[in-house]
């Protein structure tokens, strides 16, 4: 099957583990696949292949819960679970949607699917395991809180043009990650219990890969700029205001932004 297909298909799939598989599998056969530049698919009538659970909210309805108590610690990796997930798809989404793009423009967002799968099993992989009932099922796991849709909101709002996709996505929300994982880590650290201290070492393979896909979004996103004929930085606010996309706001992480291909 032709690779953007099978990126549709995963795009698709409502099953959890399958899921994953599918967009971990791609990245194998995006080595021997062809690809096809052209148009496949209508977009679904509904958002992604996303599981009966969780109960998508508002984000102000989001509860806020300590970290140093075990159900606001599932709590937080599961708002960060839940942001890997759609991760998975919004790569998928990159993939399959936009025709007329360069081979290694599929290829490099293909790797992200799989990359943010790997981090989805690792994120829910520990939140099952932090307590379990006494039938031995485990008292957390991805859908036991709600979450809010804002990731994907702008995937929507960006599904006709490539390029504010890669500013709005990759480059600011996704950016937004680099910013806030150091702050997380700091309060789990302060946490000092095993499950606080496991939560970190996840997140520092997270801020790793993190910090290469928001560089393929920079990258694609000054490839387009230069493609079109527009000044990166002049766009961007002009994308910014045109689809009221959330504004930079400190603190930054400065080094992680500059090895991912921001010049301040």
């Amino acid at each position: 099957m032709e690779l953007r297909n099978k990126a549709y298909r995963a795009f698709v799939c409502q099953n959890i583990e399958q899921n994953q598989t599918l967009a971990s599998e791609l990245y194998a056969y995006s080595a021997i696949n062809s690809i096809s530049k052209s148009r496949h698919h209508s977009a679904p009538h509904t958002a992604p292949g996303i599981p009966s659970k969780p109960d998508i909210i508002t984000p102000l309805k989001v509860d806020k819960r300590s970290v140093f108590t075990l159900e606001g610690h599932a709590a937080m990796v599961h708002s960060i679970c839940h942001i890997e997930f759609n991760a998975i798809n919004l790569a998928l989404d990159a993939v399959w949607r936009f025709a007329n793009m360069p081979d290694d423009y599929y290829r490099d967002w293909i790797r992200v699917a799989k990359e943010e799968a790997y981090h989805f099993d690792l994120l829910r992989t520990h939140l099952r395991g932090l307590q379990h009932n006494a039938d031995g099922s485990p008292t957390y796991d991805y859908g036991s809180f709600p979450a809010h849709g804002g990731l994907w909101d702008m995937c929507e709002k960006t599904k006709d043009d490539v390029t504010a996709r890669m500013a709005l996505v990759p480059r600011t929300l996704e950016a937004r990650g680099l910013d806030a994982t150091p702050l997380i880590q700091t309060k789990l650290r302060k946490a000092n219990t095993p499950h606080a201290k496991e939560a970190v070492a996840i997140l520092d393979i997270i801020l790793r890969d993190e910090i290469g896909h928001v560089a393929i979004g920079n990258h694609w996103y000054n490839w387009l700029c230069e493609r079109d004929g527009h000044e990166p930085v002049a766009y961007f606010q002009q994308l910014q205001d045109q689809y009221d996309a959330p504004k930079l706001r400190a603190p930054f992480n400065r080094a992680a932004r500059l090895k991912a291909g921001f010049t301040s």
